[in-house]
C-alpha cells in the first residue's frame, strides 16, 4: 500500500509539469497561418485545414491547445467570386481575419471566375464579413477587392495610428519573368531558360474596405545583383534547382518605436528552403530596407534538426502580452509533405527581428497562460 501511494503522489506530482510547456509542430495541419486574438481569445485561419473549398478555424486560451470550430467561410455564399472549379480547386488561400468596429474582416485569396483568357493563375484578393470570429463570413461584394491586371495573393492589412488602412499583396510569379543576374546564371548553367518572380506591393484601402486609394506601390522583390547580401537565402530554390521562380510572399506588417517592420518570404512554399526575412521603413508605403541578419527563420536540418520549408508567418502575443510569438507554417522529418503549425518566441529590439526557432523541443508555455502550478 505504501509503494502504492508513493507511486501515485508521484504521478500526481508529475502531471501539472507536463502542462507547464509545449513541443513543436502543434497537432494543426494549416498552412499559411494567421492568428486573431479577440474577446480574450486567440483564433487560428490557415490554408487547408479541413476546409472544403473555404476556411476553416480553430481557437485557443493559450496558443498551445486549439479546438476546432468547423468551417466559417464558404465559396458559395451569396456574394461569392470565386471559381472553385479553377486550378488548385479553386485556390483558397491564405486567410486573415480583422476586428473592426465590432465586425470581423476575412481577406484571403482565391481563383476569379471572371477569366476570359482562361488563365491558369487567375488569383485575386477579397474580403468577407461576419459578426463573429467563427463566421458564417459572407462577402462584402461579389467580385474581389481590386484588379490589377495580374495575379495576386497573400493579402495582408495594416492599421496605422492615424487611421489609414494598407493593403499588402504579392504579385505572382506567373507570366513574370524578371532579368537578373541570377537568371543570366541560371541560363550559363543549363538550370532554367527564365525566372519568374513575385513581388510585394502596399495600397491604401477606402476605410470601408470596398476598394483601394491610389495605385499600387513596389515594396520588396527578389535582389538583381549576385553581389546583394540578399541574393544568396532569397535565390536557393533557384540555385538548388527546385524551380524556376524567386518569391517574395506571405507578407505581414507592424509597427513597433516609430518603425515600421516587414516579415516576408522567400524560396518555394513546397520546398525545403522556404524562409522567413523581414525589411524596415519609416512609412507604411516604404521604401523599405532588408535587414542585414535575414534570414530571421529557415530550416535547422543544417544544425541537425529535423524542420525545413518554415515561413508565411504571422505574429501574436501571450495572454498578458509580454512575449511576441511567430506564427508560422513549416515540415518536420515526421510531418512529410504536410504542412504544419509552429510557434516560437521573437523579439524586436534596437530596430531588429530574432526569432528563437524552429524548435521541437519542449518551450515554457506562453506567458500568461493559467497553468495547475500558476494557480495554487
Amino acid at each position: 500500500m505504501l509503494l502504492c501511494q508513493f507511486s501515485l503522489a508521484q504521478t500526481k506530482q508529475k502531471e501539472p509539469l507536463a502542462k507547464e510547456t509545449y513541443t513543436n509542430p502543434l497537432p494543426l495541419q494549416f498552412g499559411d497561418p494567421y492568428v486573431l486574438y479577440t474577446q480574450g481569445k486567440y483564433y487560428l485561419y490557415g490554408t487547408g485545414g479541413g476546409a472544403d473549398k473555404g476556411f476553416a478555424a480553430y481557437s485557443s486560451n493559450d496558443l498551445v491547445n486549439w479546438k476546432p470550430e468547423g468551417q466559417v467561410y464558404f465559396h458559395n455564399n451569396r456574394n461569392g467570386w470565386s471559381d472553385p472549379k479553377a486550378s488548385w480547386g479553386g485556390a483558397y488561400w491564405a486567410p486573415e481575419v480583422y476586428e473592426r468596429n465590432g465586425k470581423y474582416y476575412l481577406f484571403y485569396s482565391a481563383q476569379w471566375k471572371e477569366n476570359p483568357t482562361r488563365e491558369v493563375e487567375n488569383f485575386r484578393v477579397g474580403v468577407a464579413v461576419a459578426d463573429r470570429p467563427t463566421g458564417p463570413f459572407i462577402d462584402l461584394v461579389n467580385k474581389p477587392i481590386f484588379d490589377p491586371g495580374y495575379p495576386i495573393i497573400d493579402a495582408n492589412v495594416f492599421f496605422d495610428a492615424n487611421g489609414k488602412v494598407y493593403l499588402y499583396y504579392s504579385r505572382c510569379c506567373y507570366k513574370h519573368p524578371v532579368e537578373s543576374e541570377v537568371a543570366d546564371l541560371a541560363r550559363q548553367k543549363g538550370w532554367f531558360k527564365e525566372i519568374e518572380e513575385s513581388w510585394v506591393y502596399g495600397i491604401e484601402l477606402k476605410p470601408d474596405f470596398s476598394g483601394v486609394i491610389g495605385e499600387p506601390v513596389l515594396l520588396l522583390r527578389p535582389p538583381t545583383s549576385l553581389s546583394d547580401k540578399q541574393a544568396e537565402w532569397e535565390s536557393r530554390s533557384v540555385t538548388a534547382r527546385e524551380v524556376n521562380r524567386r518569391w517574395t510572399e506571405g507578407s505581414v506588417t507592424f509597427k513597433k518605436d516609430n518603425t515600421y517592420y516587414m516579415m516576408y518570404s522567400a524560396n518555394h512554399f513546397g520546398g525545403r528552403y522556404y524562409a522567413v526575412g523581414y525589411a524596415t521603413a519609416d512609412s507604411p508605403l516604404g521604401p523599405f530596407a532588408k535587414a542585414a541578419n535575414n534570414p530571421v527563420l529557415q530550416k535547422n536540418t543544417d544544425q541537425g534538426g529535423d524542420v525545413t520549408g518554415t515561413g508565411h508567418n504571422s505574429i501574436t502575443y501571450s495572454p498578458d502580452g509580454k512575449e511576441m510569438f511567430c506564427v508560422y507554417h513549416a515540415r518536420t522529418a515526421k510531418t512529410g509533405e504536410e504542412r504544419v503549425v509552429c510557434i516560437d518566441r521573437m523579439a524586436v529590439k534596437n530596430g531588429q527581428i530574432t526569432i528563437q526557432g524552429p524548435t521541437t523541443k519542449p518551450q515554457k508555455l506562453p506567458s500568461g497562460v493559467k497553468t495547475a502550478r500558476n494557480i495554487d
